[in-house]
C-alpha cells in the first residue's frame, strides 16, 4: 500500500459518528460496505471547480469485512472533486461529484466496485430519503426490464479537508450518465462530425434547471402551458458536453427539437405517419410514463428528465431515459400532492403560471391521445406481472434495506434526523431506520392498488392512432435540407404495394434509385448522399401504387 493516506488510516480509527460536541463511545474499525476515504490536502471541497484529492477504496468483496487498517484494493489514486447537486447542496451532508484521475492529472478511466471502466462518478448522499434506496430502487429496476440506468453500490465514506478526517455517512457510489457500449449505447460523435449522417447522433440532452454558468443549452420553442408569460423550459446539453459540442452539432439539435416540439404543437401530432409514432420511441416513453408513476415523483417529466438519439442511419427515433432523480419519489414529497397515492402524477403537474418549472407542453399531449395511454396502460400490466409485482418490488426492498442494516445505525449516530423533519420530507414521524421502510413500503402498496385500477380501463381503448397503420401513402420533406452531403427521407405507405423512390436532377435524368420494392403498409426512412454530385436543386419522387409525390431537395457544398 502507498503511503498516500497513512495519516488518514492512523487517525480515522478514533473517529466519532455523532455531531461535534458529542462523543461516541466505540471508534469505526470495519464496515460491510466498502470504505471510500478522500484527503484534499487541506483545501475545501466546493461547487466548482473540481479540486485535486487523492481517494482510495477498501473493498474486499461481498460479504466480506472491510477494516481500515486493510490496504487501498479497489482505487488508490488521484482524483478531481466537487460539491454537486441542486437543491441537494442546503443539506449539510454534501454529494460530490469526482473524476478518477492518472498521475499527471488527465482523466483516467477506471473500473470502481465492479461497474465497467469510467473517470466520471457520482457519490450521491442520501439525506432527505431517510431510506437510502428511492434512487436504487427506480435504477435497478429500470436495468432489469432492460432500460440503462446507473449502477449503485453503497459504501460508507470518510473525507479529510485539513481537520483530520470526517466520517460523511452511507454513500451510494453512481455512474454519471454517460455514451459507451456499457451504458446508453448511442454513436460516439466527435469533433468532426458536423455534417451527413455523421451530425445526426448520437446525443443525450435534458429537461432541467440552469443552476449554473456551465448548464448550457436552448430554451424550449414553445411554453409549457398555453397561458405562460415565457417558456421556463431549458434543455441542455450532455452528451456531447458544454466545452466538447461543436456549433454545428448544437445547431442540429436545436433544429431536431424545433421539428419534435412542431410537430407536437400541429394537429397531425397523433398521424401515424407523421405525428410523434413515426417520430419517438413510444415504448420508450411509454415506460417513463410507467416509472414516474409507480414512484409518483414530483420533479419526474419536467426536471432531470433525459432523452437520446442516435444517429439516424443506425435508429432515427427519439427515446426517454435514462430515469434520474428519484430521491423525491415514492412518498417522500409535501407539496404537489406528491405524497399522496391517488391521481396521475403526469395530470398534477402543473401548468399554471404559479410554477417556474412545469413540463414539457408535449407530455400532455401525449397523454391527451388514447392510443398512447392504451400502450402505457398495456405496458404497466406487463410490468406488474414482472418487475412491479408487488412481492419482486419489497423483495428488493428488503433486499437494499439489509445492505444497509449495519451502516444505517452508523449513519444516523451522525446524521441524527430519523424522526426529524427534513425538507421535503411529508413522513418524518418514525423512531427507526425499519419504520421508514416500512411506511414507504405500505406507501408503495397503496400506490400500485390505485394505478392498477386506474390503467385498467385504459387499456381496454382503443388504439386510434400510435399502433394504426399509415391512412395515405405519402412522402416527408426530407432533413437536413439544405445538406452536404446526407440527407434522410421519411415516407409512408398504407397497403402493401411497390414502392420506388428516386432521385433525379434538373434535367429530369435519374440519380439515384433509394427504393424499387415491394413493401407492406408502414413507416420508413431512408438516407441518400449526395456525394460526387454538384450542388444545386435535385427532386426525390415516390411512386407507390397510383401515387405519385415529388419533394425538393438542396445540394449545398
Amino acid at each position: 500500500m502507498k503511503i498516500l493516506f497513512s495519516f488518514i488510516l492512523c487517525t480515522a480509527a478514533a473517529v466519532s459518528f455523532a455531531q461535534p460536541g458529542t462523543v461516541r463511545s466505540a471508534a469505526f474499525v470495519s464496515s460491510d460496505l466498502p470504505i471510500v476515504v478522500i484527503d484534499t490536502h487541506g483545501k475545501s471541497i466546493v461547487d466548482e471547480p473540481k479540486i485535486s484529492a487523492d481517494m482510495g477504496i477498501i473493498y474486499n468483496g461481498e460479504g466480506k469485512r472491510n477494516v481500515l487498517t486493510d490496504p487501498y484494493n479497489n482505487y488508490n489514486g488521484k482524483i478531481g472533486i466537487e460539491i454537486r447537486g441542486s437543491s441537494s447542496q442546503q443539506f449539510p451532508k454534501k454529494q460530490y461529484g469526482f473524476t478518477t484521475l492518472d498521475a499527471v492529472g488527465e482523466d483516467n478511466d477506471v473500473s470502481l466496485l465492479g461497474f465497467p471502466s469510467e473517470h466520471t462518478w457520482i457519490l450521491s448522499a442520501p439525506y432527505t430519503d431517510k431510506t437510502f434506496m428511492r434512487d436504487a430502487i427506480t435504477y435497478i429496476l429500470s436495468n432489469r426490464t432492460g432500460r440503462y440506468a446507473s449502477r449503485t453500490k453503497f459504501c460508507e465514506v470518510f473525507v479529510n479537508e485539513g481537520k483530520g478526517p470526517e466520517y460523511k455517512g452511507i454513500y451510494i457510489l453512481m455512474e454519471k450518465i454517460k455514451r459507451d457500449k456499457n451504458r446508453v449505447n448511442i454513436s460516439k460523435l466527435t469533433p468532426a462530425d458536423t455534417t451527413g449522417d455523421n451530425v445526426t447522433g448520437g446525443y443525450i440532452y435534458k429537461i432541467d434547471k440552469a443552476d449554473k454558468a456551465t448548464d448550457k443549452g436552448w430554451d424550449a420553442f414553445y411554453p409549457p402551458y398555453a397561458t405562460s408569460a415565457r417558456r421556463y423550459l431549458m434543455y441542455q446539453y450532455h452528451y456531447p458536453d458544454t466545452d466538447e459540442i461543436m456549433p454545428q452539432q448544437m445547431a442540429y439539435l436545436q433544429a431536431y427539437d424545433k421539428k419534435f416540439e412542431t410537430m407536437m404543437m400541429s394537429a397531425s401530432f397523433k398521424d401515424a405517419a407523421v405525428g410523434y409514432p413515426a417520430y419517438i420511441d413510444v415504448k420508450s416513453f411509454a415506460d417513463m410514463v410507467c416509472f414516474n408513476e409507480l414512484s409518483k415523483n414530483v420533479d419526474g417529466y419536467r426536471l432531470s428528465t433525459y432523452l437520446y438519439k442516435d444517429r439516424t442511419s443506425k435508429n432515427d427515433k427519439l427515446y426517454a431515459g435514462p430515469y434520474w432523480d428519484y430521491n423525491l419519489g415514492y412518498g417522500n414529497c409535501n407539496y404537489a400532492e406528491a405524497w399522496t397515492t391517488v391521481s396521475f402524477e403526469i395530470d398534477l403537474q402543473s401548468y399554471s403560471s404559479g410554477d417556474a418549472y412545469g413540463p414539457p407542453f408535449w407530455w400532455k399531449k401525449l397523454w391527451a391521445d388514447p392510443a398512447f395511454k392504451k400502450i402505457t396502460a398495456d405496458r404497466w400490466k406487463a410490468l406488474r406481472a414482472a418487475q412491479f409485482s408487488t412481492p419482486n418490488l419489497f423483495g428488493l426492498i428488503d433486499s437494499l434495506a439489509a445492505v444497509v442494516a449495519e451502516s444505517q445505525v452508523r449513519n444516523y449516530e451522525r446524521w441524527p434526523i430519523l424522526g426529524v423533519h427534513v425538507w421535503p420530507n411529508y413522513y418524518y414521524t418514525s423512531s427507526s431506520y425499519v419504520d421508514e421502510v416500512n411506511w414507504m413500503k405500505a406507501w408503495i402498496s397503496k400506490r400500485v392498488d390505485w394505478l392498477d385500477k386506474a390503467f385498467a380501463p385504459l387499456g381496454t381503448a382503443v388504439a386510434e392512432t400510435a399502433e394504426r397503420l399509415p391512412l395515405a401513402n405519402h412522402l416527408e420533406p426530407n432533413y437536413p435540407n439544405p445538406f452536404n452531403p446526407s440527407t434522410t427521407v421519411r415516407y409512408a405507405t398504407n397497403a402493401r404495394q411497390l414502392v420506388t423512390v428516386g432521385v433525379y436532377d434538373v434535367l429530369g435524368r435519374r440519380t439515384a434509385t433509394l427504393v424499387n420494392d415491394v413493401q407492406p403498409a408502414g413507416t420508413y426512412a431512408v438516407e441518400w448522399n449526395a456525394s460526387g454530385l454538384p450542388s444545386g436543386v435535385y427532386y426525390c419522387r415516390m411512386t407507390a401504387g397510383s401515387n405519385v409525390s415529388t419533394i425538393t431537395m438542396v445540394v449545398a457544398k
